[in-house]
């Protein structure tokens, strides 16, 4: 069975602090582990850029909460895609603090298909996955810590 994958970002709304992100998050990972979905939450404290993998119906039903959401607003989504393998088969959902300008140029990558390419040209954009991949890679050996029952 495919998976299937979405990318989007939005702007935090003001009032959303770093541990109501926290909370937030970790609803999500509760939710996320029933659904079989999969992936990543990044933030600057004022944009966040999600990643979510999964079968279709979930990476579906997880987008359309995603999109009613209060904790953000002007979501954009970068990018879709299906493919046969998790990027993040151990992280219901992993969220991560990130400098603005990681975020920035992660946010103005090539999101088209959610590919690696083989070879980047030097004037060519670089691939959205490509950079998420770089800025997580020094987090996916460390576990999730677990954080007991949901409140």
């Amino acid at each position: 069975m495919p998976l299937h994958a979405i990318a989007y970002w939005s702007q935090v709304v003001p009032d959303l602090t770093l541990d109501k992100v926290d909370h937030l998050a970790r609803d999500a990972m509760v939710h996320n582990l029933i659904m079989d979905v999969t992936g990543v939450l990044l933030t600057d404290g004022n944009r966040f850029l999600q990643y979510l993998e999964g079968p279709e119906t979930a990476v579906k039903q997880n987008y359309r909460r995603i999109t009613n959401a209060r904790s953000h607003t002007r979501m954009v989504e970068l990018g879709r895609s299906t493919g046969r393998q998790r990027r993040f088969p151990s992280w219901p959902l992993r969220w991560l603090l990130v400098e603005p300008e990681d975020i920035r140029l992660a946010i103005v990558s090539d999101w088209r298909g959610l590919a690696h390419r083989k070879e980047v040209d030097v004037f060519q954009v670089r691939a959205g996955i490509e950079r998420l991949t770089q800025l997580i890679d020094p987090f996916l050996g460390i576990e999730i810590p677990d954080f007991g029952d949901p409140v």
